[in-house]
């Protein structure tokens, strides 16, 4: 394989220093004489002219800050001080941790605070990709399962209850399913009919338990809970916790059509929005405090369907409604309503809806850094390899810290996993236990699975339009982390004569655009980097 060097394009700064002439100044010391010597006569009918003032002296213009520029250094003492220089001149402030080793060679090649604690934004869904990873297998498929606590006679008819139980999976959506965001719930009703049932005398009831009652991790904002990528966790959750409502006029005067996408009866919507004439519109949606959602203001008659996307704020009793309707669509009766409740330990099984592959929910959740994906499956790694514990937060982050000292002799102090995302503001994590963490999961039998769930460099998702046209291109792949004050690159890329380097790289500051240029020119420096005594990879 031939590997193409990125172009070093001298750039000429050209300083231009403004000047503007000035009017002399009075002769030196003419003011301080005019005190003592005699004053002149003044001529009353024509007035004095005031004295001109003399133009302040312009600064000189600072200069330019020095341009980031990738090298290709040609040993490990160049390379060290190549990227120490990047990281130097990027950043008017904040704090760099960064540390870089040879998983050919096994030595370190370049370390700045290695070991201080920091935020990681979204590198800490590497995290949670290894600890998941590790415990199930790249082949393993969580399942979301309906059962009865009551015998199902010929007829067709459950006298008593379906229960509808929640693992935490997180393609319980239209994701990799036909049919939109109503598909899983669509296709489990499916099964169910498949299995004979035709009617259910009781209510259906959603089992969320497998994961604590919180919904919303420590650490996450206030201004956060309202936006699509840090919806609620629950055990029972469907697309993404993200409901579509859909606003359709009626008749001028009276109300207009709101629905939901999926359609559940297990959360109240009260609407309020009204037909006008026109074409316009001005709706909205608010969460009531009974839990129900309140559709207000007016559409027009001769408007387009409006859609807007909304936060599910508590999932598993949305989630029990959109399978109840769901039920009914597929022309099932249910006598009794959505509800929330525990699976009794006599129910047996009716149905069971696996979700894709680990390695699909892992790729997905690292190259679109889905925050959904990694809270669900952090937790489920916290219940163990049979899932017979709680899935929490805090049973996550103890989890994790065992696996890392297991694996890599991690101090317990070298990870704060307050969520399995990153947008905890209360994460840590030290740039060298990222590091060394990359170089456990490049041996595992995982590993492939782990390579491959990661953006590539000028290529694939997060890092599509980064390091294009330099040796990073096609051949760098990471996971992004970036949020207002938080800019970390971490992940893999092959030198130039085919060694093998796993890269931390955090920022913590305010100067996030500048550190992400920096971040980017040590990769292609990483990428460029060639030594001695490794064996170039044949063309």
């Amino acid at each position: 394989m031939v590997r193409r060097r990125a172009r070093m394009l001298p750039v000429a700064l050209l300083l231009t220093l403004l000047s503007a002439a000035a009017t002399p100044p009075f002769p030196a010391g003419a003011q301080a004489s005019s005190a003592t010597s005699r004053k002149a006569p003044v001529n009353r009918a024509t007035p004095q002219k005031a004295p001109v003032r003399q133009p302040a002296a312009r600064r000189p213009a600072a200069p330019p800050a020095p341009a980031l520029r990738a090298t290709t250094p040609r040993n490990a003492s160049a390379l060290a001080a190549d990227l120490g220089a990047i990281i130097g001149a990027a950043t008017r402030g904040g704090e760099w941790g960064a540390m870089v080793i040879s998983l050919t060679r096994g030595d370190t090649l370049y370390a700045l605070n290695a070991g201080r604690s920091m935020q990681p934004a979204s590198t800490m869904k590497l995290m949670t990709a290894a600890l998941v990873l590790d415990r199930f297998g790249a082949d393993h498929r969580f399942e979301t399962t309906v059962l009865r606590d009551g015998p199902l006679t010929a007829d067709g008819t459950v006298h008593g209850n379906l229960i509808l139980r929640g693992t935490g999976d997180p393609a319980f959506s239209g994701r990799y399913l036909p049919g939109g965001p109503a598909a899983a719930v669509d296709i489990l009703a499916s099964l169910v009919a498949g299995a004979g049932v035709r009617a259910v005398s009781g209510d259906v009831i959603g089992d969320a338990s497998a994961f604590e009652p919180r919904l919303v991790p420590a650490g996450w904002k206030e201004s956060y809970l309202h936006l699509a990528y840090a919806a609620p966790v629950s055990a029972l959750s469907i697309n993404d916790n993200l409901v579509w409502v859909t606003f359709q006029p009626g008749s001028v005067g009276g109300p207009a059509q709101v629905t939901f996408d999926p359609s559940s009866s297990g959360v109240p919507l009260l609407n309020s929005v009204t037909t006008r004439s026109g074409s316009g519109s001005s709706v909205s949606v608010v969460r009531r405090n009974d839990g129900g959602m309140e559709a207000r203001g007016w559409i027009g008659s001769r408007a387009q369907p409006r859609r807007l996307q909304m936060v599910i704020s508590d999932p598993a009793p949305f989630t029990t409604g959109a399978f109840r309707d769901a039920l009914l669509r597929r022309g099932i009766m249910v006598a009794g309503s959505a509800t929330l409740g525990v699976t009794p330990p006599d129910a047996r099984p009716v149905a069971a809806l696996p979700s894709a592959p680990l390695s699909q929910l892992v790729s997905a959740m690292n190259r679109e850094s889905i925050n959904h994906f990694a809270e669900l499956l952090f937790r489920n790694a916290a219940r163990g390899p049979d899932l017979s514990g709680i899935g929490s937060a805090t049973a996550g982050d103890e989890a994790l810290r065992e696996f890392l000292s297991s694996h890599i002799g991690a101090p317990a102090n070298a990870v704060v996993a307050a969520d399995g995302s990153g947008l905890s503001l209360m994460d840590r994590l030290t740039p060298r236990v990222l590091t060394r963490m990359l170089a456990y999961a490049h041996e595992a039998p995982w590993g492939s699975v782990f390579h491959a769930s990661l953006p590539v460099a000028g290529e694939s998702e997060l890092l599509r339009t980064r390091m294009r046209r330099s040796p990073a291109e096609g051949n760098l792949h990471a996971k992004t982390g970036t949020t207002d004050e938080i800019i970390a690159l971490a992940g893999y890329t092959t030198a130039e004569n085919g060694e093998i380097l796993a890269f931390t790289f955090i920022y913590n500051g305010r100067d996030r655009w500048k550190a992400r240029e920096a971040i980017d020119r040590m990769g292609e420096t990483l990428s460029g980097f060639a030594r001695a005594g490794v064996a170039s990879v044949a063309p």
